[in-house]
């Protein structure tokens, strides 16, 4: 994960701003965070080191964009065209803007917006459930390509099924509040969400307790720098796939039961690939469209393969992925898209649906053979399998 703040202050308009950590930053060094400026870091993504390599690279992760202001305040509407156009030079890294100014987007994109950049996702932030009512039908009408909702800082349960059910958002993140003065977060509303989330397969993410948190009726104060270890450790985030097969028991089952799970799941492993992925709801979401497919007519599949290649190389091959589960993005490229599609997007979900151990540097032949599965994927998509226009 990267930062890139090219301005710096926001102004409060809602419950999710009462405790922002950027004004409690800022006012314990005598800072007024209501000042909108322009900082150093604007032209960031154009930045280079000493080696004329960029400073942001694609292997440095998502770049969330404007994390101490908005992206969509007012004050910025004369710097926002060149940070557009940045997003464009650089088609080679995700950008993933969070607002709770969804109803200003539609005036704030660039002419050539269309449905949206295929390296920009789009986080529309609720709180509660007022928030979610009043921002979520306006954020599903906008013209957006990736779509995400960011539902933290969480003040109260929501129910966001008529939403997900639209099949148009793409993720759902949440997370508790920080700070001294921070409103509990109850697991109960974690699991709620997350069971919607799983209802129409959108995948989930828990990314941090918040400093207060409460479960099974205890209340837990928990220091900052532990809250999204401690989040990762409740192990309830859902990549909208079907969960490996195991018993009602969980991990009381006996040593009969997981032999039996695992000899059920060595089966499943035999049967074709392209047969078990058109089970999935999660991995059958997945489709080349049309500007995808241009994409691919234009560059030629063998340049397609060597893309495929490095992906694969960088991102999958290695023993130890720090970001394993987090390093495929779900748009921005046909390889991308296939990689999802036929359950080649972290070392996982190899694991899970190729019998490809992890923790285990992948062979050359093992490259390949991944290689190989995702360009099958493209072909068919080319040939009008599952073909999508759009």
């Amino acid at each position: 994960m990267a930062i890139w703040n090219p301005w710096h202050g926001c102004h409060k308009i809602s419950p999710g701003c009462q405790n922002c950590y950027v004004y409690r930053r800022d006012e314990s060094i005598g800072k007024d965070a209501s000042i909108v400026a322009k900082t150093g870091d604007y032209e960031l993504p154009r930045k280079r080191n000493r080696q004329k390599e960029y400073k942001l690279q694609p292997q440095g992760g998502t770049v969330f964009t404007c994390m101490t202001s908005d992206f969509f305040l007012e004050e910025a509407d004369a710097w926002r065209a060149e940070c557009w156009q940045m997003m464009r030079e650089r088609s080679d890294l995700e950008f993933a803007i969070i607002t709770k100014r969804i109803s200003r987007f539609q005036a704030c994109i660039p002419e050539d917006w269309d449905e949206g950049y295929p390296n920009v996702t789009i986080y529309c932030t609720v709180e509660n459930q007022r928030m979610a009512d009043e921002r979520l039908p306006v954020f599903l009408s906008l013209p957006i390509r990736n779509r995400a909702v960011c539902y933290e800082p969480m003040l109260e349960p929501i129910n966001m099924e008529p939403y997900l059910s639209t099949g148009r958002i793409d993720y759902v993140l949440c997370g508790g509040e920080s700070g001294e003065r921070a409103r509990p977060c109850h697991y109960e509303w974690l699991l709620a969400i997350r069971e919607q989330c799983m209802k129409y397969h959108v995948p989930f993410h828990f990314k941090q307790t918040g400093a207060v948190f409460i479960m099974n009726g205890r209340t837990y104060y928990i220091q900052r720098k532990l809250q999204q270890s401690q989040a990762a450790k409740a192990g309830i985030d859902y990549n909208g796939d079907l969960p490996t097969p195991k018993t009602k028991r969980g991990a009381q089952e006996t040593a009969y039961e997981k032999e039996k799970n695992w000899k059920e799941h060595e089966e499943w492993l035999k049967r074709d690939l392209f047969e078990r992925i058109k089970e999935s709801a999660f991995r059958s979401r997945f489709r080349l469209k049309e500007s995808d497919r241009q994409y691919v007519r234009d560059k030629g599949m063998d340049v397609i393969r060597s893309h495929a290649e490095e992906f694969v190389s960088n991102r999958l091959a290695p023993s130890m992925l720090p970001n394993d589960g987090k390093q495929t993005p779900m748009r921005g490229h046909p390889v991308f898209l296939a990689q999802h599609g036929c359950a080649c997007c972290c070392r996982s979900c190899l694991e899970k649906w190729h019998g490809i151990q992890t923790g285990v540097e992948l062979s050359g032949e093992q490259q390949k053979y991944v290689v190989d599965i995702l360009m099958e994927w493209i072909r068919r998509q080319m040939e009008g399998d599952h073909a999508e226009n759009g």
